[in-house]
Parts: structure tokens; C-alpha cells; sequence
């Protein structure tokens, strides 16, 4: 395995950023297909809505408390409940765009730094990941929920 000074030089990513790279590639595009999918379902009405289509339009000038509020929408981690629904399906897909930081992280970047014995990139991402971590679990309060 070539040197990571050398890699550097020729400005060349080292075997776990390449890594990191392709999972993010293919959890990207995997996340997107996965939205078509279900905005098809959704909108096809293979799959019921929480909140009936024609009724969404009453809903797009109202504030969010008042939305939330007026139609039973959840809020913070309780849509997961709704994953039957249609048009909480679609949150699947972005809910995978949003883990595949935290996906890549644990399955390219820390093995790579276990197997090389580098310590102090481990620790970092296993600090990162216990961040994005706390900030996705809504314990820290924020976004009005």
C-alpha cells in the first residue's frame, strides 16, 4: 500500500477516502431511487396518505404550529409511526440522504483507521459520528419540535 506522504505528493486519495467516496456515490443515487419510488407510490395512490392530496393545498399557507396543529401531522422522530403512509414513505429516502455521513464514516473511514492503527483519526470519527448522532436525535431540543 502506498504511503500516505506519497499518495499526498501526487495528489491522490488514499484507499479509505476512495472508499468513502463510493459508498456516498452509491448510498446517494440508492437514496434517490428510493424517493422516486415512493413519491410514485405516493402520487399514483398506491399507498394512502396521511393527509389526503386534495387536501394539501389547505395547508401551504399556513404556518408550521398551525399545520401541525390542524392536521395531526407529527413532529420530531414521530413520523417514523407513519411510514405507511404515502407521503411520509418519502421521508425514507431522505432520511437515508441524510445518515450516509454517519453509514460512511462507520463502514470506510474508522476500519481503515483501526487496521492502520491511527488512533487519533479514529477518535475523531467516533467523536463525529457520536455528534451528528446527538444533533439527529432531537435530545438537544431545536427546529420547534
Amino acid at each position: 500500500m502506498a504511503d500516505i506522504k506519497e499518495l499526498r505528493k501526487a495528489g491522490k486519495a488514499s484507499p479509505e477516502q476512495i472508499r468513502y467516496a463510493n459508498m456516498v456515490f452509491w448510498g446517494a443515487w440508492l437514496a434517490i431511487a428510493i424517493m422516486i419510488l415512493t413519491y410514485t407510490a405516493y402520487m399514483t395512490g398506491a399507498v394512502k396518505p396521511f393527509i389526503p392530496v386534495e387536501d394539501i393545498s389547505r395547508y401551504w399557507a399556513m404556518p408550521a404550529s398551525e399545520y401541525i396543529h390542524e392536521s395531526g401531522a407529527p413532529t420530531g422522530w414521530s413520523w417514523v409511526a407513519l411510514l405507511g403512509h404515502g407521503d411520509y414513505m418519502n421521508f425514507l429516502g431522505i432520511a437515508l440522504l441524510a445518515v450516509m455521513t454517519i453509514v460512511c464514516f462507520l463502514g470506510a473511514l474508522l476500519p481503515a483507521y483501526i487496521k492502520k492503527k491511527d488512533w487519533i483519526f479514529s477518535g475523531i470519527v467516533i467523536l463525529e459520528v457520536l455528534v451528528l448522532t446527538l444533533a439527529a436525535s432531537g435530545i438537544l431540543g431545536g427546529g420547534g419540535h
